[in-house]
């Protein structure tokens, strides 16, 4: 090469190399403790919902007047993908994707995009809807769900408890914001006898005008003094039931309290629109969000120390238990890493020692740790955290960085063993492996290239996969060049007293038994090429037959997920009752740590490929914690024996574990598109029955 001789530069000025290795291991070292850490790399998912509610409205009314509506406004958006929108008595939700390859920088205006026209429409819908709301922090990924219970505490208490524990929450270092989930709306309820109205010549709608006339704020007038100026205040806070009681209604000339034609008390939404449950008791869920790129071992552990703290202050009655834990997975992953990294350094030097000798082997070794620290340096000054493809690509990468130290280590040595110094072989390294090296390590990068430029949402997610391969294998044919030239000075063995000539060290018998072996397959070159293919296929006929295929592999995550459908138009309270069921089978089961129900909606998004559904009163999903992967597929397979003895004859139930990927409901779907809904049906059961 042309370039600089790094190999004779690095042997020559070995003071300066020494202080670079020094430098690079603790810099590693560094870089490896202090990068962010977490369960999957963050990537800007392109999905948002829009919802619109209107109490007493049909289907078909909330298609034709609302949704149609909001749809054509959607679709003058760019890069729209498709709308799915999911109609029900009184309510629609609409589910709006981008296209995957709509830039990661326009998704925020997209939505807001989405946003302004939602918000421009609102007026034009009829007069009783309320929405359209937006929700474009659909992507959230909640680390860590807390479950806040209390056996006969009223919901409004245990809500309140959860709010102040929120507040502190939010200041923990590392929290990018913490959400109370699943509370029960409150509600103040006027209750009245129609007959009773109806001999007082009063209408409910009279009561309703009387109401709101008293729960509006209006200006009540400002006293001028010569000092501050007084503003005069209402007192008219109707959430109160001891105010709503006192509402004046006219009746002729009469007028009486609302309280003496009516009965006010305090309640909850009934029926319920969502319903939480941890271990059978109904909870209030607090959500934790983390910044990105934090390390999500150390925020984990602030977190475990601030649930052990809550624990202590909370009032008698309530318990407070950790669902979800993204930093168990984390922890999982960056240790199996650990153990890969050590194992494949053994395998290395054991298997160099082997071939080179001691002392070439632990040159060999010691490249290996290197090579990753300096990798580990650059990703943190690029900014890439250990996540499940940063570790992928790394572990990858621990069967090929090693190829060019060998190299480089095989080189020196054959020199050395013709006689040579250190140093002259050192250099002589360079000048005859150093391209060709680095010209293979550009090929096998280039391979990961497609990737890692990808414009696409498969590209950000994996993209990390091509850029720390090639820093790792960079990095692998620099420590080969620099630092490998180094070692072999200082560790290997000196050949001076058994020097061979040129081509001596080519007539030991392992050469001449390789040479024979060459020349066989170059006589025979026919029967060579023969096996080779017939090897070919035999490969591919195995590949075809028992070796299991999927393109997203299941995750050994050890959450057992059951999902619950039930027939359209079933009440919340029906579906309720199939999930106390599916509870009393899972909470006695030794394996099952941690136990939550979802009714009316989908679970948060704890796992980023977790897909949250939207409300329905006919849907209900449970997430059973066990301690691994062998006793979930155990709970797995005794649950879905319950249901195979037909337990559960009143509903779908589906139970699966969590994959990689895509969110995907179903392994196979049919989407049946037309205007004519009768005749919609009467396809989608054909469908059903062919299936």
């Amino acid at each position: 090469m042309s370039f600089p001789n790094l190999s004779a530069l690095a042997v020559r000025e070995r003071a300066v190399t020494l202080f670079f290795l020094i430098l690079a291991v603790i810099g590693g070292v560094y870089a490896f403790l202090s990068l962010g850490r977490a369960e999957d790399p963050s990537f800007t998912v392109r999905v948002m919902m829009v919802s619109a509610v209107w109490p007493g409205a049909t289907p078909q009314e909330l298609q034709k007047q609302v949704v149609d509506r909001l749809e054509k406004r959607i679709q003058e958006v760019e890069y729209l993908y498709r709308i799915e929108t999911t109609i029900r008595p009184g309510r629609a939700d609409l589910q709006i994707e981008f296209q995957d390859y709509a830039p990661q920088a326009r998704v925020p205006d997209l939505f807001y995009q989405v946003r302004k026209r939602m918000q421009d429409e609102a007026r034009n819908l009829p007069q009783g809807v309320i929405g359209p709301l937006v929700n474009d922090d659909f992507s959230d990924v909640y680390f860590k769900l807390i479950a806040l219970t209390a056996p006969g505490m009223p919901m409004r208490e245990l809500t309140r408890e959860a709010e102040a524990i929120r507040d502190r929450l939010q200041l923990t270092a590392g929290v990018h914001k913490a959400i109370v989930l699943g509370e029960r709306t409150e509600r103040v309820y006027v209750e009245f006898d129609n007959a009773r109205l109806v001999n007082l010549g009063i209408t409910p709608q009279a009561i309703a005008d009387a109401i709101d006339a008293n729960n509006r704020l209006v200006p009540a007038g400002r006293i001028e003094t010569d000092g501050p100026r007084l503003y005069l205040r209402i007192d008219a806070d109707l959430s109160d039931p001891a105010q709503l009681a006192a509402v004046p209604i006219r009746i002729g000339e009469r007028l009486l309290r609302l309280a003496d034609i009516a009965t006010i008390r305090r309640g909850y939404e009934d029926p319920p629109s969502y319903l939480v449950r941890a271990r059978g008791e109904e909870a209030v869920l607090l959500g934790v969000v983390i910044n990105a790129g934090e390390n999500g071992l150390e925020v984990g552990k602030r977190l475990t120390r601030f649930v052990e703290d809550e624990r202590a202050r909370l009032p008698l009655g309530i318990s407070l238990a950790v669902l979800t834990d993204q930093a168990e997975a984390i922890a999982g992953a960056v240790n199996l890493f650990q153990v890969k990294f050590f194992i494949a350094v053994a395998v290395v030097v054991g298997v160099s020692i082997l071939a080179l000798g001691l002392r070439a082997g632990l040159v060999v070794g010691i490249a290996v740790p290197l090579t990753l620290g300096i990798t580990f340096l650059v990703m943190k000054l690029m900014g890439i955290n250990l996540d499940r493809i940063t570790l992928g690509a790394l572990i990858i990468a621990l069967g090929l960085l090693v190829d060019d130290a060998i190299i480089s280590v095989e080189m020196m040595l054959v020199k050395m063993e013709q006689g040579w110094d250190r140093v002259r072989a050192a250099a002589h390294a360079w000048s005859v492996t150093a391209a060709p090296m680095l010209f293979g390590t550009l090929v096998t990068v280039a391979g990961f290239f497609p990737i890692g430029f990808a414009q696409s949402g498969v590209g950000e997610y994996a993209g990390n996969i091509f850029w720390v391969l090639g820093v790792a294998l960079l990095v692998s044919w620099f420590v080969a060049v620099t630092f490998v030239p180094y070692l072999g000075v200082k560790l290997l063995p000196g050949f001076a007293s058994q020097a061979h000539g040129e081509a001596d060290i080519y007539q030991k018998p392992l050469y001449r038994r390789l040479r024979a072996v060459i020349s066989w397959c170059v006589t025979h070159r026919k029967t060579v090429v023969a096996g080779t293919v017939a090897l070919l296929v035999l490969a591919i006929a195995g590949l075809a037959g028992p070796v299991q295929k999927q393109f997203f592999p299941g995750s050994d995550r050890p959450e057992v997920l059951v999902s619950v459908y039930l027939p359209q138009g079933s009440s919340i309270e029906y579906a309720d009752r199939t999930v106390r069921k599916l509870e009393a089978i899972l909470a006695p089961m030794p394996e099952v740590k941690t136990l939550s129900a979802y009714v009316g909606a989908g679970a948060p998004r704890f796992f980023i490929s977790a897909n949250p559904e939207p409300p329905d009163p006919a849907f209900a999903k449970l997430i059973a914690v066990t301690h691994d992967a062998t006793e979930r597929d155990k709970v797995m397979a005794e649950l879905e024996a319950h249901i195979a003895r037909g337990e559960f004859a009143e509903a779908r139930v589906r139970v699966y574990r969590l994959l990689f990927g895509p969110p995907v409901i179903w392994p196979v779907s049919f989407r049946v598109v037309g205007a004519d809904p009768l005749e919609l049906r009467r396809i989608a059961h054909q469908v059903r029955e062919v299936m």
